[in-house]
């Protein structure tokens, strides 16, 4: 019952905040002006504001800050042992750098080390929190270009990268990350510039426990669905999250930009009813994986966890089951990557179901930009459906859907499972990476899977089981940030181009309705038709098998 009151409070308060985030981060976007503080920052990055980008100038904007992110934040780490606050840290090795740098900066937040003995104050600060804030600005600017692709008509431009990118860091994340870090602070999450303190045990022996600037990078690492924690535990640790209300705190942080988002796209678009049809296929799909994440823990599957009553492996005690759950599924259905438990201590069906939710492309909500993002590719396809199904030319929101918008859909579809499968099967052909999984058979195969997926969708969560520290897994991983964090952000511009170039198809007789009940019910089935397609095999032959077994 606990846990039914926890969820229902989050849905409730969700719905309350649901409106007057998602018009004011309308106005944010929609606004013709510049603050004080804005035109500086302009100014010194040498962008006329004014001036808008075609599709290509915005993806190559895109391109070149992330890559000028990468490189400052890859010498940060390895240059941190000559800069203040190092509190006596080495720097850091080439590869678990270059993982990190491409992590963060993907929105990824993999993490192959342990921050509190690998990561200086300054390297966490000014490195990683920073890139909490602008690569989830970034995200929700490519999700703004494509919107604004749907909106406009007979035109060739977007927007300015660059505009975005700041009005969505200093008016959205900011505020709302300085709010939600003062109140972590007051939950009890550490924030500080401690080093490292001797403490006694309560076995006797001795630990080095490390503060930090933890409650700063805390809440944008929830806030924008980044991931990445201050300590090796990550929300399981009691300085990052000490009690069952800062732990909902943090998965309303988690879903808070997501869900709102799409009010911001009805607004946008003109048609209010369309974002509320977008809200309803996420709310749906995201709360069926929450019952039934919570159903497989509770029900404590396998003879250990039914002999005492619960699955309680990998959970922290002050949180429970129930909540530990509900973290998982928020934290695998948006692009966050956080954890409150170890995944891999899940019970077979529970840990398949935080599979599951990254396979649907973290859609539901989704991380922030990019739930919103992928949601609209898959309504793309599903019009395409309904088009072939009735033999009518596909519309969505007055464009018509052609090959070339559907091709771009579809590639954008693609990348994730090729990722993953292709990388998947690399990593089991090998003798060498097999000898990095924990365990062997179904549970093993699970622990690459779960990785492959986790890195390809830009999540950064993990089975823990998976020693993942190599060169080998560092460089792959890496490149599967990269290629499914800016690919699709190249084909989802590139969708928004050409949208942009039509001019309004007016409705007919023939228009599928795609506000109402049966739009959301064709969404949602087109996406788990999909990836049951494309992903069955692979978990039958994992956590399925096991579950069964």
């Amino acid at each position: 019952m606990s846990g039914v009151v926890f969820i229902a409070s989050l849905v409730v308060s969700l719905a309350l905040v649901h409106r007057p985030l998602g018009d004011y981060m309308y106005r944010v976007y929609s606004g013709t002006r510049h603050s004080a503080v804005e035109r500086v920052v302009y100014r010194l990055i040498g962008v006329r504001p004014d001036a808008e980008q075609t599709w290509g100038g915005y993806a190559r904007a895109v391109l070149a800050f992330s890559a000028v992110s990468v490189l400052a934040l890859y010498g940060l780490q390895r240059l941190q042992d000559r800069l203040f606050l190092s509190l006596g840290m080495g720097p850091v090795p080439d590869h678990i750098a270059w993982n990190t740098a491409i992590s963060f900066v993907t929105n990824t937040n993999w993490q192959s080390y342990s921050g509190e003995s690998t990561m200086g104050h300054l390297t966490q600060m000014a490195g990683l929190a920073v890139q909490n804030f602008v690569s989830a600005a970034a995200g929700m600017s490519v999700a703004i270009a494509l919107v604004r692709g749907f909106a406009r008509g007979r035109t060739d431009l977007l927007g300015n990268f660059w505009v975005d990118l700041v009005r969505g860091t200093i008016r959205i994340l900011l505020p709302i990350a300085f709010v939600g870090a003062l109140t972590l602070v007051a939950g009890g999450v550490v924030q500080n510039f401690a080093g490292p303190q001797e403490l006694t045990t309560l076995t006797g022996g001795a630990q080095d426990v490390t503060g930090g600037p933890v409650a700063s990078q805390e809440i944008i690492k929830e806030l924008g669905t980044n991931g990445g924690g201050f300590y090796n535990a990550n929300a399981a640790h009691p300085f990052e999250n000490p009690t069952s209300w800062t732990n909902w705190i943090e998965i309303f942080a988690i879903l808070l930009i997501p869900f709102s988002l799409p009010r911001a796209f009805g607004r946008m678009v003109g048609q209010v009813r369309q974002g509320h049809a977008i809200t309803a296929i996420m709310a749906v799909m995201a709360l069926t994986s929450v019952t039934l994440t919570g159903v497989f823990e509770l029900s404590a599957g396998g003879t250990v966890p039914q002999a005492i009553g619960a699955a309680l492996e990998g959970k922290e005690v002050r949180l429970g089951v129930a909540d530990s759950a509900a973290f998982a599924a928020a934290t695998t259905l948006t692009s966050t990557g956080a954890v409150n438990s170890f995944h891999d201590s899940y019970t077979p069906l529970g840990g398949m179901m935080t599979m599951v939710d990254m396979m649907l492309g973290e859609v539901a909500p989704g991380g922030a930009g990019s739930g919103l993002y992928g949601m609209l590719v898959l309504a793309v396809i599903t019009v395409f459906v309904a088009g072939l199904m009735v033999g009518r030319t596909p519309e969505y929101l007055g464009k018509r859907i052609g090959p070339r918008e559907i091709k771009l859909a579809g590639a954008y579809f693609l990348v994730m499972p090729i990722l993953v499968l292709v990388g998947t099967a690399l990593a089991m052909a090998s003798p060498e990476q097999r000898a990095s999984m924990l365990n062997s058979g179904p549970h093993g195969l699970s622990e690459v899977l779960y990785g492959f997926v986790s890195t390809s969708n830009n999540n950064g969560s993990a089975f823990a089981g998976l020693t993942v520290n190599t060169p080998w897994y560092d460089v792959v991983f890496g490149l599967c940030m990269v290629i499914g964090r800016f690919l699709p952000i190249i084909l989802v511009l590139g969708l928004a181009g050409s949208l942009a170039t039509q001019s309004a198809v007016p409705e007919s007789a023939g228009t599928l309705p795609t506000h109402r009940p049966q739009f959301v019910g064709m969404v949602i089935g087109v996406t788990v038709i999909l990836v049951a397609l494309t992903f069955l095999p692979s978990l039958a032959l994992g956590p399925l098998a096991e579950g069964l077994s």
